[in-house]
């Protein structure tokens, strides 16, 4: 039963997230936090982290993720593995059926007004899924004892400058350009450099 749900689950998601890995979130966190309860926020953070650290989409890297945890936490190693592959393959399902009826279609009807004023419509709302994402997961990580909820808290207590100081010298670099060819650094380069500070900070010095 838990690996139908997490393939049920996993499936929902990606049928009805238009916009790639970062405009899923919100939805899994409704399902993985609020729904059903398999993770907490801090949880879901780390599991976001590990996820944007490692190869491959962040979406599908998070199913797998949370799929080997909960199918682990069940049943053992075997579920685990189980539980990855229901996940992995629930969130990738719907994009695949879908992307093979829009490829005989979409060419014929590219052009078309209703077409148009479809990814016309979607693409706002793309970048409102991902700006909540940013606002949610950042008041938890920076104000992690905020509640936001019907706004029965709004306290400031827990504030974490640390981890503030931290995005904001990556968010810096990440649009700095250097050298003669002005190249950006790479974006591997600065989740090595954000973990080996997130090492110094919090593991050595205990921040």
């Amino acid at each position: 039963m838990t690996f139908l749900i997490l393939f049920l689950t996993f499936f929902k998601i990606g049928l009805f997230t238009i916009g790639g890995g970062y405009s899923m979130l919100p939805m899994i966190e409704d399902e993985v936090i609020v729904r059903l309860g398999w993770l907490t926020q801090e949880q879901l953070l780390d599991f976001i982290g590990v996820a944007e650290s490692t190869p491959g989409p962040i979406a599908l890297n998070l199913a797998t993720f949370i799929g080997s945890a909960q199918g682990g936490a069940v049943y053992g190693a075997w579920g685990s593995v189980v539980g990855a592959v229901c996940a992995t393959l629930g969130v990738v399902a719907p994009s695949f059926i879908i992307i093979l009826i829009i490829a005989r279609l979409f060419e014929k009807h590219m052009n078309a007004p209703v077409v148009r004023g479809f990814f016309y419509g979607v693409r706002p709302v793309v970048v409102g899924l991902v700006a909540a994402s940013v606002v949610s997961l950042g008041i938890a990580v920076f104000l992690p004892l905020v509640n936001l909820e019907l706004f029965a808290s709004l306290s400031t207590e827990g504030f974490d400058p640390v981890s503030l100081g931290l995005m904001a010298i990556i968010f810096v670099l990440g649009g700095l350009r250097f050298g003669k060819s002005k190249k950006r650094l790479h974006p591997i380069a600065l989740v090595l450099l954000s973990a080996v500070l997130g090492i110094l900070l919090f593991g050595v010095a205990g921040l």
